[in-house]
């Protein structure tokens, strides 16, 4: 089985910010695998899909970015997953628009959502699919920024991003983690 988890934060205020782009990659994977109705389930939306020939569980922490270890570790628990079989799809402001990162492992690279799931887990060693919502422009705050929403210019090059870490997680969960970067790292133009 698989456990793919967006991050981002709940609610009517936070929606199509930059800090929710994980939760939009699980709309359109849940829209695109005909998911199970969505429930509540480890302080969050679970809903259950296909990937790659294999049982899949789409998982939207609600307990805020930087609490979403508990959601995470909760499901690692119980369905009792290896850390090989999970992926967190996560902004990063680091990286700028219209660029995927995808990793086997590694540091959180300041992205709070991913260093809460890393301390619950007690690892780095899974996957993670950052995208690019970056740069934060001078003398914006970090915060304000990614709990903004994306400018209009913005928004055609995020929906192709979406596209693309959906692929992405379906290569993931089909072919691997390595696959998923040889095809995907870098930019629109960088394959697929």
């Amino acid at each position: 089985m698989k456990l793919v988890v967006g991050l981002g934060n709940p609610g009517k205020k936070y929606e199509e910010t930059r800090h929710n782009v994980g939760f939009e990659v699980l709309d359109r994977l849940a829209a695109e695998c005909s998911a199970d109705p969505p429930r509540n389930k480890f302080d969050g939306v679970l809903r259950q899909c296909r990937l790659g020939g294999d049982s899949a569980r789409l998982l939207a922490p609600h307990t805020y970015m930087n609490l979403s270890g508990g959601s995470v570790l909760a499901a690692v628990d119980f369905y009792k997953l290896s850390l090989a079989e999970l992926i967190v799809v996560c902004d990063d402001f680091n990286l700028p628009v219209g660029r995927l990162r995808i990793r086997a492992s590694g540091s959180d690279g300041g992205q709070k959502g991913l260093a809460d799931i890393a301390r619950r887990l007690g690892s780095n060693g899974f996957a993670r699919l950052r995208i690019g919502i970056g740069p934060v422009p001078d003398r914006w705050n970090a915060a304000d920024f990614v709990l903004g929403k994306f400018t209009k210019a913005e928004r055609p090059e995020i929906d192709l991003q979406v596209a693309r870490a959906t692929d992405a997680v379906r290569t993931w969960a089909a072919e691997g983690v390595d696959e998923a970067m040889c095809r995907y790292n870098g930019g629109a133009d960088s394959g697929n």
